[in-house]
């Protein structure tokens, strides 16, 4: 299945990636890597909210949750940030919250998948409700990340921080 999910991200970014202005969209990817790499450092091992759980031939292959959250991140992220921030609509603002809400509707149907076919498991609380509340939350502040990195930077610690408290993450996670 990861094999399945990165070839499509691939072809997508083949098809609808801006190539040739990676380079503005970089800082905004290194944004959102550095964001899931603090959630796995932090949480991942003592306090996940959600995990992958390799199925049928990952499982076989031996593959774990970090072997899918770094392909996650070597192939959504980047297909990501580039389709995402390239085809940003710049006309009416009903477009651009539409626009938004589409990039929503498809992590959060990717995430749904993944729970129906238990490839991913949530705990502490986590659900596909919190999901779409991340999912409009980054996917806002990816744009803005874009355009007013500090801004973003700000919204980020405060929605952390809001979602610490939610959750009632342990102190003992800081190692």
């Amino acid at each position: 299945m990861n094999a399945i999910y990165a070839l499509a991200w691939i072809g997508a970014l083949w098809k609808w990636g801006d190539w040739r202005n990676w380079r503005l969209y970089y800082p905004t990817l290194l944004f959102l890597l550095l964001g899931d790499f603090l959630y796995q450092y932090l949480l991942v091992d003592l306090y996940p909210m959600w995990k992958y759980t390799p199925q049928g031939m990952d499982a076989e292959l031996g593959l774990t949750h970090t072997h899918i959250f770094l392909s996650v991140m070597l192939v959504k992220y980047p297909a990501t940030v580039m389709i995402y921030l390239s085809k940003f609509p710049k006309e009416r603002l009903i477009k651009q919250i539409l626009y938004i809400l589409l990039w929503i509707g498809i992590y959060s149907v990717n995430e749904f998948i993944d729970l129906k076919t238990n490839l991913m498991k949530h705990d502490h609380g986590w659900s596909l409700a919190w999901s779409v509340l991340f999912n409009t939350v980054m996917f806002t502040v990816l744009k803005i990340h874009f355009h007013k990195p500090p801004a973003a930077w700000l919204i980020s610690i405060l929605f952390i921080l809001f979602l610490w408290s939610m959750f009632d993450v342990p102190g003992s996670v800081f190692r």
